[in-house]
């Protein structure tokens, strides 16, 4: 039985690769989400950066609250069976007034995982809309993997600047406007993508990728996930640190870990071997 997408909606998410908009966050619970976040930043001289910015529930408990909020795993768990892994978290923040944008692309080119059978719950931190850089699908993309090129430009917020290559059809692209605390799903190999934020306020976003156990670290010599809802049966991935307080020595340690191992795989064959700033 559906735990909150109804059956009309899980259908309509095989067929385009998404949907959206789920509500997910109360008001009072965004808010004060977007508050530890710039607490975080005005005590570490400015916005979150380089590899702070991924696997982020392993330092923060905030976030590690957030991953578990059981509105977002009802709707997971309808696309992906109840056994659950948070692989990884991303920020997606464009600053107001900000050159910065996201290339057309699919989230699986570089991750090394097993399957495409992952899901993204992208949350709403702050207004997603057209004037903001919401993100942008088009549907029915998901069904294949495409070739990517990489551009690394500066003012692309993904890793490796990569876009697909081949052509897109901007006129059939969706907007996905979100409030702050309403979330999207997406389906990794969905084309997708966001414009510069034309807006006076930030447009924050939470990116939460979703697997199932069963899944594996393909490419990596080996990998960590939080375990969010079920059983792990698998035990495919190692357990990731649970936080007991925001930045503590213990989590600071394992993130410099796993960063240095996802950084190999998100990177490889570039010779980078750091995030972008």
């Amino acid at each position: 039985m559906a735990k909150l997408l109804n059956e009309n909606e899980v259908e309509a998410y095989r067929e385009r690769g998404y949907h959206f908009p789920i509500d997910v966050l109360s008001g009072g619970e965004v808010a004060e989400f977007r508050r530890r976040l710039e607490e975080y930043e005005a005590a570490s001289g400015g916005p979150i950066k380089a590899e702070m910015r991924h696997r982020s529930h392993v330092l923060f408990t905030w976030i590690d609250e957030m991953i578990r909020h059981p509105k977002i795993l009802d709707a997971v768990e309808d696309l992906l069976g109840p056994d659950i892994l948070c692989w990884n978290t991303s920020f997606f923040i464009k600053e107001a007034r900000d050159p910065g944008f996201v290339s057309w692309h699919q989230d699986a080119t570089y991750w090394g995982l097993s399957s495409s059978d992952v899901a993204t719950a992208w949350i709403a931190m702050s207004p997603a809309n057209k004037v903001s850089g919401c993100m942008k699908f088009i549907a029915g993309t998901h069904r294949q993997q495409v070739r990517h090129e990489d551009t690394f430009d500066p003012n692309n917020l993904l890793t490796r600047g990569q876009e697909v290559a081949v052509e897109v059809d901007e006129a059939s692209a969706v907007h996905v406007e979100l409030k702050p605390g309403q979330a999207s799903l997406h389906h990794v190999l969905l084309f997708h993508g966001s414009e510069p934020n034309r807006s006076d306020d930030r447009r924050i976003g939470l990116a939460v990728r979703y697997i199932p156990t069963r899944l594996k670290q393909a490419v990596g010599a080996r990998d960590w996930a939080t375990l969010v809802r079920g059983k792990d049966r698998f035990r495919h991935f190692l357990p990731a640190h649970v936080p007991a307080r925001d930045l503590e020595p213990e989590a600071l340690a394992f993130h410099r870990e796993v960063s240095e191992e996802q950084v190999r795989v998100l990177y490889r064959g570039t010779g980078k071997t750091a995030y972008r700033a």
